[in-house]
């Protein structure tokens, strides 16, 4: 026996949605790449606190952390390219199970299983069915695989996140003759960066103040981790 879809105006016309504006990178995201970029630049300058520092191991330790944040930051962006292209290849494969589901109960299940949790009990029978034959309407080549301009810009912006969170860091070493002062500015500057970042993360999901100490406190214990270990 064939299943009806439900009732519920699938033929009536749907108006258009504007399409969502969004930056190219989320709050989390760019939150994330800078916290990763300070810890890094800070597992190189607490290693001065170790030892009696002249200026020949300051420079040492300002090619150490230009070296790695550069090639953590190639890393990164390139990761990011990766993941993007995971979720549309994921994409792709769920498309492909939805139109070739045996039944349309057996798309709409797929269809309620990859969407948000929150989200389902909003949705009705009909609601889902409305999506499934949506997704099944779309040619092949709606999912595209290949990068496009924006993915490009995205990793544009994970590559700079980590790597010019070392220069503000960096400054007190360049311009500062006494290390020891330099090492207390550049702390002073790396705890108001992450502060700062979470403090303008926090504006968006709220409660600035207790996200920025909190992304301050968070920050810190990575580093003390990475230290431990001998990071």
């Amino acid at each position: 026996m064939t299943e009806h879809p439900p009732a519920g105006g699938l033929d009536e016309a749907q108006p258009s949605l504007p399409a969502p504006s969004r930056g190219v990178l989320d709050p989390v995201s760019r939150a994330s790449e800078i916290l990763f970029g300070l810890i890094m630049v800070l597992t190189f300058t607490l290693s001065l606190t170790a030892t009696e520092a002249g200026r020949a191991d300051v420079l040492a330790v300002l090619v150490g952390m230009l070296g790695c944040n550069l090639a953590w930051a190639i890393i990164d962006a390139v990761m990011y390219l990766m993941g993007v292209a995971g979720e549309r290849r994921l994409g792709i494969t769920t498309l492909q199970a939805i139109r070739d589901a045996e039944s349309p109960a057996a798309g709409r299940a797929i269809v309620a299983n990859n969407l948000p949790p929150p989200i389902l009990p909003a949705l009705t029978a009909s609601d889902l069915e409305r999506i499934r034959l949506h997704l099944g309407s779309l040619p092949p080549e709606s999912l595209e695989t290949r990068f496009g301009r924006e993915d490009y810009l995205a990793a544009l912006g994970v590559f700079l996140l980590v790597f010019l969170c070392l220069f503000p860091v960096a400054v007190p070493f360049v311009f500062v003759d006494d290390v020891r002062l330099a090492l207390r500015l550049s702390n002073a500057v790396a705890i108001a960066m992450l502060f700062l970042t979470g403090f303008t993360f926090g504006r968006q999901v709220g409660r600035p103040w207790r996200t920025g100490l909190l992304m301050v406190t968070l920050g810190i214990a990575l580093v003390a981790i990475a230290v431990a270990l001998g990071g």
